[in-house]
């Protein structure tokens, strides 16, 4: 068995509405509560670090999948969308939509079906689409498009 481990230091100052850092290998950053929250919006947040991720793992898992089947994209990219439901004070991250634009030389119906299901796929198969399941929707409308 192998096991990778990660490490990141955090610092933070003041109450609620502080801020604070993060510290890790490649990241180094600011934190403090969204301003969509009512917090000081400096930096990043734990929604975004989420939503960041998610999206992050997924459009490497895609670029895996598409590379390893062989389709040969000119241009792959990502919007991500990250839905917090705000009820009687409790905040609930409820869903993320991924939104991957893939550019292919030649597309025709059977590689469009082939590129759906491998985007789908990789939804399946991300480490932290596995590790939220259950707590948080993840859902993908992927664009395909001749280039």
């Amino acid at each position: 068995m192998v096991q990778h481990l990660f490490n990141m230091n955090l610092k933070w100052s003041e109450g609620r509405n502080g801020a604070g850092t993060i510290i890790a290998d490649n990241l180094n950053t600011k934190i403090s509560i969204p301003r969509e929250m009512n917090g000081p919006g400096i930096g990043t947040n734990p929604d975004e670090m989420l939503l960041g991720a998610a999206a992050t793992c997924y459009l490497i898992t895609l670029a895996t999948l598409l590379e390893n089947s062989k389709i040969s994209v000119l241009d792959l990219s990502m919007q991500a969308e990250g839905f917090v439901d705000v009820t009687n004070g409790v905040f609930t991250y409820e869903k993320i939509l991924h939104k991957p634009r893939i550019v292919v030389q030649d597309l025709t119906e059977r590689e469009q079906k082939r590129i759906e299901r491998l985007a789908e796929k990789a939804e399946q198969t991300c480490m932290i689409s596995k590790a939220l399941k259950g707590n948080v929707q993840i859902a993908c409308a992927v664009q395909i498009i001749q280039g």
